[in-house]
């Protein structure tokens, strides 16, 4: 699918005939999240709705089928979702025509995350009874199982980056996935020192960000995206979402973003998460060098790939994830002591 993919007139009204949501009376499209994974906001006489196609070539029946098993189990706990929307005829939540997979959601009001201490409290507050509501959750086939941890799928990104040094640009990008792979390696073992191979694993939302979320008063009133759930330790997401809401990057340029993470908003996520949790010592002992993980993660593959990281340049971005995991690593007595505090 290519970049800045559209619903057409055609496939939209071919699309909601499958649905009975009262007479249409405005459609208009959403700009945000993946540009090939279009999204079109529906205003009808029964209200309003958000359709959404979902990525060709990624996202297979069986996984959107585990995604929506999984919002279906949350809504009925009445956790912060958008709740999906059954087609007309087969009573289902998906909806398979064109060659494609289409999704419709009630559409959820709210503003974005504004940096609160309040919102971000409740992010991981949410998150933790995420975790509890899918603790002993239950599927028909075994779903996707992975983690940004100890993963040779990374390490073989990173030795891509590194492997051209053709040039000046190409030196400096082979001595920053150089760098990164130590990293990424030395805190791969400390993880497994404290014995990650032995954590239990659960679903796990994979993309837990502020870009994912909508708040009122303070309050998380809807998690937005799923597309990424998976099994693993659910500990991987709070490190995660430790790290989306900590990161600092004021700028449009990468190479302006400052070294250091937002450590407020850092504990404040953990916080909020063991307000419903209580972590056991060695699990918190982790979370510094997990988020070192996931963010060399995160970045690495699509530079290894196509040496950008969206619109960005791949050795710029690079550059500013080397320097920000640098200042994790040579910090790590600082934070460990405002987690613990």
């Amino acid at each position: 699918m290519q970049k800045g993919a559209r619903i057409s007139s055609e496939e939209l009204a071919e699309v909601l005939s499958h649905y009975d949501i009262g007479k249409i009376r405005k459609v208009m499209r959403l700009v945000g999240g993946s540009r090939r994974a279009p999204k079109i906001v529906v205003t009808t006489t029964k209200g309003r709705f958000l359709l959404k196609r979902r990525l060709q070539g990624r996202d297979d029946v069986y996984r959107v089928a585990f995604s929506h098993a999984v919002q279906i189990h949350l809504a009925k706990r009445y956790f912060p979702i958008a709740p999906l929307v059954k087609t007309r005829d087969e009573a289902s939540t998906l909806l398979q025509s064109r060659d494609s997979i289409y999704e419709l959601f009630k559409f959820v009001g709210g503003v974005r995350y504004t940096g609160s201490a309040e919102q971000t409290i409740d992010t991981g507050r949410q998150l933790a009874r995420f975790h509890q509501y899918l603790e002993n959750f239950k599927f028909e086939w075994e779903p996707l199982k992975a983690s940004f941890h100890d993963s040779t799928t990374v390490r073989g990104h990173l030795k891509t980056v590194a492997s051209d040094s053709s040039g000046n640009s190409e030196r400096q990008i082979h001595d920053a996935g150089e760098e990164l792979m130590a990293l990424y390696n030395a805190a791969g073992v400390r993880v497994n020192e404290l014995g990650f191979d032995k954590w239990r694993e659960q679903v796990v939302h994979g993309d837990w960000h502020p870009g994912n979320m909508l708040f009122d008063k303070g309050k998380l009133v809807a998690v937005l995206d799923f597309d990424s759930v998976k099994i693993a330790p659910p500990i991987t997401d709070l490190a995660n979402s430790m790290l989306q809401f900590s990161i600092v990057g004021y700028q449009p340029n990468p190479v302006d973003w400052p070294d250091y993470l937002d450590q407020a908003k850092l504990v404040q996520v953990l916080e909020g998460y063991r307000e419903v949790i209580k972590l056991e010592r060695n699990k918190v002992d982790s979370l510094l060098d997990l988020m070192i993980e996931t963010m060399i993660a995160e970045a690495v593959l699509p530079i290894a790939a196509t040496g950008f990281f969206g619109n960005l340049k791949g050795l710029d971005f690079l550059k500013m994830i080397l320097r920000k995991a640098r200042w994790i690593d040579t910090n790590r007595k600082i934070l460990t002591s405002a987690i613990e505090s």
